[in-house]
């Protein structure tokens, strides 16, 4: 979460305050449809109401490579996949695939103990850690070209890291104070109020003397919180909880981030310098945040039979968990086995909602990916979030491999979709103000704010970032899979995009408040949508088409 501070602690409180939604997105508004909702969601319910119903569907296996899954969530526990190869708890090999109990998927950051890495250092960390090593009591004058020039790296690098961390703690140090006004402000409010509703009349009765604070407080805070209307119990949740998040974040960034002195792969206990080795960590694929994998997961599949919590995209699919990203930064040696791991299982998607900056060995991930496309598997991969242009910053990983250029360009995965966040707002706001974009490196965009989905421990919580796209994306592209089984991960990919709901209007672009072509951040310029896919799908594989509709030309959502 970013969150702009300034110096005074009330119009930090206020700056935040900006961020909270004034209006509530719609519940289930990734599901829903343009045209009869108003609102971008991806036609599920309708597609399934209107084009397949009554029709046939096999099983697809969808990989969840995050940061762990919750495999015994109320609304996932019926749909995880489940190896059947494998006798659960018994320390042993049963299918002889290198990985011993591995039921719902596996953990490749974790140990043969059972231990498992929460926090990681962020890849320029562990950058600056490498190259410390060898210069950091460098003679400059002493070394050759080629060192000359990986040292000015080094010095660019480590003062990078060195401004970040510093930056970390003095965030720290902010949000202790407003976390310190925050509480104070709403225990006098407590005791001012006690269970009275936080009116403008009741606030208005306060006694300026003791409790002129208090007034200030709510008289700056409320405005921009679209009139909130409950108790002083329910305000602290709200307010509280971001800021808690917040501080923990800055914190992690200090004490592990940015700390070239962490070392969790300790815990793993592989031999990290050997890029080629496959059989390291443990079954266990919830690990100790299982947040973000389990939200994704809901998305994709959460049961849409059992009338709990929230319905996924797809029926007819097994969710695969398979454990690499860290808080931090995921290693390459990691995501290339996440995905072989996924690949060699049974996995006709696999959904990634993770990326960095650097990638030092791009070239396993790259090997991995090209091992998915030779055995036709589809790719999902989220943009990022950092409103930035993917076509000029680094993202990885990412489709192109092959860096040398041919009379074509650089060539592309044919088997990987990058996908970008929409809001549910439409018009200029269409765009999460978040998502990363590129003409030519994000195929599409898909819903991916104030997304409500599955959380541990039998919770729901809603949450944002292309981390919400992809999986949107994956739960469609698992839907045709279901029902159109001999489509190839290129024909899956070449369907998902060619039926993307074209916008001809003019977006904000992220990060900024400059108007540009909504065609203009895609390759596709268009948003994903399940029934558009379903009937190109009709056409490529010459089915009827019950609506006589054709594909991919609805009513734009201005």
């Amino acid at each position: 979460m970013k969150v702009l501070l300034k110096t005074s602690l009330v119009l930090s409180i206020l700056t935040f305050s900006l961020y909270l939604s004034t209006a509530q997105a719609p519940e289930n508004w990734f599901n829903l449809d343009p045209e009869q909702d108003g609102i971008n969601g991806v036609s599920t319910e309708r597609t399934y109401q209107e084009l397949l119903k009554g029709r046939s569907a096999s099983e697809v296996i969808v990989a969840v490579i995050d940061g762990g899954v919750d495999p015994m969530h109320e609304d996932l526990k019926d749909i995880m996949w489940k190896n059947p190869g494998e006798i659960p708890d018994n320390g042993i090999d049963d299918d002889q695939n290198g990985y011993v109990d591995d039921i719902y998927g596996w953990n490749f950051i974790g140990g043969k103990d059972g231990e498992n890495v929460h926090h990681d250092t962020y890849e320029l960390t562990r950058i600056v850690g490498q190259l410390e090593k060898k210069y950091a009591n460098a003679n400059p004058a002493k070394l050759s070209k080629e060192e000359k020039e990986e040292y000015a790296k080094y010095l660019t690098y480590k003062k990078e890291v060195d401004e970040k961390r510093e930056k970390a703690s003095a965030q720290v140090a902010q949000y202790d104070q407003i976390l310190t006004y925050i509480n104070f402000a709403l225990k006098m409010a407590r005791e001012a109020l006690g269970d009275d509703p936080i009116t403008e009349e009741n606030i208005s009765k306060l006694d300026d003397t003791k409790y002129g604070m208090v007034k200030s407080f709510f008289d700056q805070l409320l405005p921009q919180m679209g009139g909130f209307e409950g108790n002083i119990d329910d305000l602290e949740k709200l307010v509280l909880a971001d800021f808690e998040e917040a501080l923990e974040h800055e914190k992690n960034k200090v004490e592990y981030g940015y700390n070239p002195d962490y070392n969790p792969r300790l815990i793993v206990k592989d031999n990290y310098a050997d890029k080629s080795e496959r059989f390291y960590g443990n079954p266990d694929v919830k690990g100790p945040d299982a947040f973000h994998g389990t939200h994704v997961a809901g998305i994709i599949a959460a049961n849409r039979s059992n009338d709990l919590g929230m319905k996924g995209v797809a029926n007819h699919v097994r969710i695969m968990a398979v454990r690499a990203v860290p808080d931090g930064d995921e290693r390459d040696k990691d995501v290339a086995n996440a995905i072989r791991y996924a690949v060699d299982n049974g996995a006709s998607i696999v959904n990634m909602s993770f990326g960095k900056g650097f990638s030092p060995y791009e070239k396993e991930v790259e090997k991995a990916i090209k091992y998915a496309e030779k055995h036709d598997v589809l790719l999902v991969h989220a943009a990022g979030n950092d409103g930035q242009d993917n076509d000029e910053e680094a993202n990885y990983p990412n489709a192109t491999y092959d860096k040398k250029k041919s009379l074509f360009g650089k060539k592309k995965a044919s088997n990987w979709i990058e996908v970008g966040a929409l809001s549910w707002q439409g018009g200029e706001d269409m765009v999460a103000s978040f998502s990363n974009y590129g003409r030519t490196k994000v195929d599409v965009f898909a819903p991916g704010y104030e997304i409500y989905s599955t959380a541990p421990d039998g919770e729901y919580k809603q949450a944002s970032g292309t981390s919400m796209a992809s999986p949107v994306v994956a739960g469609v592209a698992a839907v045709i899979k279901s029902y159109f089984p001999n489509l190839k991960a290129k024909e899956l990919k070449s369907i998902l995009t060619h039926s993307a709901r074209p916008y001809m209007g003019k977006v904000r672009k992220p990060g900024s408040s400059e108007l540009v072509p909504f065609k203009s951040l895609s390759t596709t310029g268009g948003v994903i949508n399940l029934k558009s896919a379903v009937m190109q799908a009709m056409v490529s594989t010459g089915q009827e088409n019950p609506s006589g509709s054709q594909p991919a030309k609805g009513k734009e959502r201005v």
